[in-house]
């Protein structure tokens, strides 16, 4: 039985805990949390934490692991890859990874390589940031290098507001340093992207529209997301090619990823290229769309297991979408509400992380989820009609 270890055991990495398990793995997960769900899906857990490259090494070194899998998880993605190349094991070359999972890094890389990209800088240092101010067209974003989930952004115009700005990104990076971008708007909003590489070849690649609660303490923090697209074929390609060009640049192999984009004025702009599964239950959505079990691909090029793609997975062929329960207030959760109707017609998994009685937060980032649901319909109209008015259908009460 080949052994996986499993970087993490958070609500959102327990599909890929139980798909290792479902698929005949013997499962060990790690992290500094042992209280996190996903430790009890394991065959055994150790608490390590999962941004330690050499504790991790050496504990899969100790364990013998065929495989070694960062799901949905940023911060782990580099030691993911770290331990893999030292153990001769399935993965992405290390320099790579880290360069696109450090904004700042990735930035240059993008300058460097032709790519259209704005002004960004990174800083550890706050005076540094403010010499620099003038250099930025405004607004800029400020966010932490190393952070996921929309999780310590802000948007600023006037450099009177960079220190509480920079003070806030840092309390989200783990290597306390924070990026600048010049900000750019998107013609069509901000589209996320989910894709699996087979030895650097990009042959799953979908594009899904992000949707924002105008109403959320954090406006950058995505609510759910639809698919199909309402992108051409001729944009979707164009966007493919580019990240095509990314992964042959970084010599990528076989594995899944995450992407940010934001199209201006025609130009495509990648702002993320993640090498991990996306969160908030993205494959899952994915798998409801196409057939295509991203997890189970994960898990599989893990261990070396995974084969060819028989067919590019490019467009879906079904109505659907997430949607991310949260609350704009804190509070204790009383109860959740779902229309009787939306429940039977529309949901088809409800992911719960809160129970009623814990306490919720305002909706700042990925953390403040309560739960996930996704979500199917019949047409596209109905799709557009319910995601824009979800109050309608899900009710969150919080005293």
């Amino acid at each position: 039985m080949k052994k996986v270890l499993l970087l993490g055991g958070a609500y959102s990495q327990i599909p890929s805990i139980k798909k290792a398990k479902e698929l005949g793995y013997y499962t060990i997960t790690c992290d500094y949390l042992p209280d996190n769900p996903g430790h009890k899906y394991a065959d055994e857990y150790y608490n390590v934490s999962t941004t330690d490259k050499e504790a991790v090494l050496e504990l899969a070194q100790k364990l013998k692991i065929d495989g070694i899998v960062a799901y949905a998880s940023d911060p782990a993605a580099p030691t993911a890859a770290y331990v893999a190349e030292k153990m001769g094991l399935a993965g992405h070359p290390y320099k790579s990874v880290e360069i696109l999972s450090n904004k700042d890094l990735f930035r240059k890389f993008l300058k460097e390589n032709g790519f259209n990209t704005l002004r960004a800088n990174g800083f550890d240092n706050l005076e540094e940031a403010k010499k620099d101010w003038d250099n930025f067209k405004k607004p800029v974003m400020v966010k932490p290098v190393d952070s996921s989930g929309s999780k310590g952004i802000t948007k600023i115009n006037d450099i009177s507001e960079l220190e509480n700005a920079f003070n806030y990104a840092l309390t989200f990076s783990r290597a306390k340093r924070i990026v600048i971008e010049e900000y750019i708007e998107a013609d069509n909003g901000q589209i996320l992207g989910e894709g699996f590489s087979y030895n650097g070849s990009l042959d799953v690649c979908l594009f899904i529209r992000h949707k924002f609660d105008s109403k959320a303490e954090n406006p950058y923090t995505p609510e759910g997301g639809i698919l199909p697209i309402d992108l051409s074929e001729n944009i979707q390609e164009s966007i493919r090619n580019d990240i095509q060009k990314v992964l042959n640049i970084l010599n990528m192999k076989t594995g899944a990823y995450n992407f940010e984009i934001r199209i201006n004025n025609e130009k495509i702009y990648l702002m993320e290229i993640a090498p991990r599964n996306g969160g908030n239950m993205i494959p899952q959505l994915i798998k409801q769309a196409t057939g295509f079990d991203m997890v189970e691909a994960t898990i599989k090029s893990a261990v070396g297991d995974v084969k060819k793609i028989d067919k590019q997975v490019f467009y879906p062929s079904n109505c659907c979408s997430y949607y991310v329960i949260h609350s704009n207030s804190n509070g204790v959760l009383k109860k959740i509400t779902v229309d009787i109707d939306f429940k039977n017609n529309n949901l088809v998994k409800f992911y719960q992380f809160v129970n009623e009685g814990d306490n919720v937060s305002t909706f700042t980032g990925a953390h403040g989820a309560i739960g996930i649901m996704i979500l199917k319909f019949e047409t596209k109209d109905e799709m557009l009609e319910k995601m824009d008015n979800m109050e309608k259908y899900v009710k969150v009460i919080v005293e």
